[in-house]
């Protein structure tokens, strides 16, 4: 596969689609959760809901990775997927916002939130590949930096807009919505009309889909580095899907809708901090990967992420949770950006690198099981602790800690660091 070096017009190509990708799953995060609590106030139901993200994004991302990486196509192998997607996805946007307005009832917007996240997801993993793709690897540290702080940038400006407009026009207004559609649509049509893909690869001993499941499961570095990642997005998923529910019982005592509506602006407000700190810790997160090492850097990263959970417990004020959450956006940062690159180093090693599209499709499958699990689970906990939010930070903590052994012990990205 042909490159040239570290490109910084397509590495800026693909923040700007990630920064608009961002956006859209931002505003799925900052708005879903308020505006379900307008049907109910159950929060097994609304987890329920919020997890079709991740029943879409298991099954989704795997089976058009793979199918993009044999993809004979003059458009490409990545693009066509890119383009679809984001026009689907602005579309998307809209009719959520659409929906709501005009009353539907809840299974109708449910239909509007699962038809934003196939979209999103239709090319998640194309949008993950063309990095490696087209980055050396001994670059694809600081070509995560760059695309990491782009993605979280989307994440805090759209946070920021939504905490502003939220405070002054209510949960209903326009504009993050129509904003979003505009991004997601600029930034697909973008990478379509001004990115070029790398030549093909010949593919001479192409996987079956059955033999791709296999590898899975026979390379024991990618088993690990996957079954960790489930772990960590699970405790982060716990926050971010009930963050508000979180904020309301801890500052009013109970998650009622009228607490909810009463938190939503410093929710979005708290979102957009927690973002500016993944900002501080992604970029040296892609450093300290490639000049340090990978096993410690991402070690790093999840225990300073996973230490303000633990204080969460003991948390009661509104000083207390913006100070939490901007150490854990820092070590949220590094651990995403040291994380990032580990699937297109292990291809490297292997000799798959052809099979970038598949291989970061079940890297993305990864982090949907955490949001089908904390949606419905996470609920359930809630539910069964009597409506007590709090208890998700100590389960959340534990889930990040059990997975720094299965990095520890990764062999082949031990190699890779000498």
């Amino acid at each position: 596969m042909e490159r040239k070096g570290f490109n910084w017009g397509v590495v800026l190509g693909l923040a700007l689609l990630g920064f608009s990708r961002s956006m859209g799953w931002a505003l799925n995060k900052g708005f879903s959760f308020p505006l379900l609590s307008d049907y109910t106030t159950s929060a097994f139901v609304k987890g329920s809901i919020l997890a079709l993200e991740g029943f879409i994004g298991l099954l989704v991302p795997p089976l058009l990775g793979y199918y993009s990486d044999t993809l004979k196509s003059r458009h490409g192998r990545r693009r066509p997927f890119i383009f679809i997607g984001g026009v689907l996805a602005a579309l998307a946007t809209l009719m959520i916002w659409t929906a709501y307005r005009m009353g539907v009832p809840l299974w109708g917007f449910a239909l509007t939130l699962a038809f934003l996240y196939f979209s999103l997801h239709l090319y998640t993993a194309q949008f993950r590949a063309l990095m490696p793709d087209t980055v050396e690897s001994g670059q694809r540290g600081k070509a995560s930096g760059v695309i990491t702080l782009l993605e979280w940038a989307g994440n805090l400006f759209l946070f920021g807009l939504g905490g502003f407009l939220v405070a002054k026009y209510g949960k209903d207004h326009i504009g993050p919505f129509g904003l979003t559609a505009l991004f997601l649509f600029i930034a697909a049509a973008f990478v379509y009309y001004k990115v070029r893909e790398p030549d093909a690869p010949e593919i001479e001993e192409n996987e079956s889909l059955t033999e791709y499941v296999k590898s899975i499961f026979t390379m024991r570095d990618f088993l690990k580095f996957y079954t960790a990642q489930i772990l960590w997005w699970m405790s982060f998923e716990f926050i971010a899907i009930f963050l508000y529910g979180i904020l309301a019982f801890i500052l009013y005592g109970s998650a009622t809708q009228e607490n909810i509506d009463a938190v939503t602006s410093m929710g979005l407000y708290l979102m957009a901090l927690f973002n500016v700190a993944v900002l501080l810790g992604s970029l040296p997160g892609g450093y300290i990967y490639d000049k340090v090492g990978r096993r410690l850097s991402i070690i790093l990263g999840g225990l300073i992420f996973a230490l303000p959970q633990l204080w969460g417990w003991f948390i009661h004020t509104e000083a207390q949770i913006y100070a939490a959450l901007l150490v854990a956006g820092i070590g949220w940062g590094a651990l995403i950006a040291a994380s990032y690159p580990v699937v297109g180093d292990l291809l490297t090693k292997f000799e798959k690198e052809a099979f970038t599209g598949r291989y970061y499709g079940v890297y993305e499958a990864t982090k949907s099981i955490p949001v089908l699990l904390a949606g419905t689970i996470g609920g359930a906990i809630v539910d069964l602790a009597g409506g007590n939010y709090r208890i998700l930070f100590p389960i959340g903590a534990v889930l990040v800690l059990i997975a720094m052994p299965l990095i520890w012990s990764m062999k082949e990205l031990e190699v890779s660091e000498k």
